[in-house]
């Protein structure tokens, strides 16, 4: 493959590769040569979406291997990385890059909300002398259509208030989306499947310092995921492994549409970010190859901003 990243018969292994961030990073790396496996965890009815995407990968003509299992489970990684070996091995590949990408987290509330009220709406309620009943429905409607900067007039969103998050919960989302990253780098580098020149790389955000409700334990496990991945950047750059991480503005990915009031948090980074549009996974994915590269060889321990401009704008536009 002449014209992967080092000109080497190399792979990219992708965990959550059947959507967001991790296919759009499939889809990115095969166009410069790589080849790809995906792990992805899918029902049935899901894959008549998901084959087309992957037989445009195959249509590049690099080879793709897909696991529909478990990247949790440690019979299924063993699994994987079994077969994922004996094909490196008769084809003298190596893998180039492994992206965590797993979007499994618990999306509970720590406990009972207070009653929430929107004051600014009952003012402007008030002045205008039309009932808040009836300004909301204009509102919410106005927001549901897409009108940007009134988010803070808008019905609150909706979170479960009889079940909130437990111990179990919390280690489990720590786990899937945070540890897991040093599990996988572990096993693929005690099997001697890294090239020389590896790159690790996980996926965080904005709500590992800012907390969003019901977010208490993704973001615990981002914050998790960012403390490995410093860790195999200073205890693994000896066998060639530079790992980083990915902090990605606002992204319309089926894992953001799981979190309650998405549509809020999606206006607001809208409203905030200086290019007036979300982050999408195409702009994730370009600056994952770019980390892919020889030349950015010495980025290593970071933590990488792909938004736009949306962190540090501090006011709206």
């Amino acid at each position: 493959m002449g014209n992967t990243p080092s000109g080497r018969n190399e792979w990219a292994l992708v965990l959550g590769g059947s959507s967001g961030f991790g296919l759009a990073t499939a889809h990115k790396l095969s166009e410069h040569g790589l080849n790809i496996c995906v792990v992805h965890r899918d029902r049935r009815g899901a894959m008549s979406r998901i084959e087309p995407e992957f037989e445009k990968i195959r249509e590049r003509g690099v080879a793709l291997v897909t696991f529909n299992q478990d990247a949790l489970s440690d019979e299924s990684r063993g699994e994987i990385l079994d077969d994922l070996a004996q094909r490196l091995e008769s084809g003298g590949g190596r893998i180039r890059l492994l992206l965590h990408s797993i979007a499994f987290g618990n999306l509970k509330l720590i406990g009972p909300e207070a009653p929430s009220k929107s004051a600014a709406r009952a003012t402007l309620a008030r002045e205008l002398d039309i009932e808040e009943e009836r300004l909301a429905e204009v509102v919410d409607r106005s927001f549901a259509e897409g009108v940007d900067g009134v988010q803070g007039l808008t019905s609150p969103p909706g979170y479960a208030q009889d079940l909130f998050l437990e111990d179990e919960d919390m280690v489990r989302t720590i786990y899937a989306m945070g540890t897991s990253l040093l599990t996988w780098t572990q096993d693929v580098l005690g099997r001697g499947l890294f090239a020389d020149d590896a790159r690790v790389l996980g996926m965080t955000s904005e709500g590992n310092e800012v907390a969003w409700k019901g977010y208490a334990a993704v973001a615990a496990a981002k914050v998790a995921l960012e403390s490995v991945s410093r860790s195999i950047a200073v205890e693994m750059a000896h066998f060639g492994i530079r790992s980083n991480i990915v902090q990605a503005g606002v992204t319309d990915t089926p894992a953001l549409r799981l979190i309650p009031g998405n549509d809020h948090l999606k206006a607001q980074a809208r409203t905030r970010n200086p290019f007036g549009r979300l982050t999408t996974p195409e702009d994730v994915a370009n600056v994952i190859y770019l980390l892919s590269l020889p030349e950015a060889a010495w980025i290593n321990g970071a933590i990488i901003r792909v938004d736009g401009g949306e962190h540090i704008s501090g006011l709206s536009r």
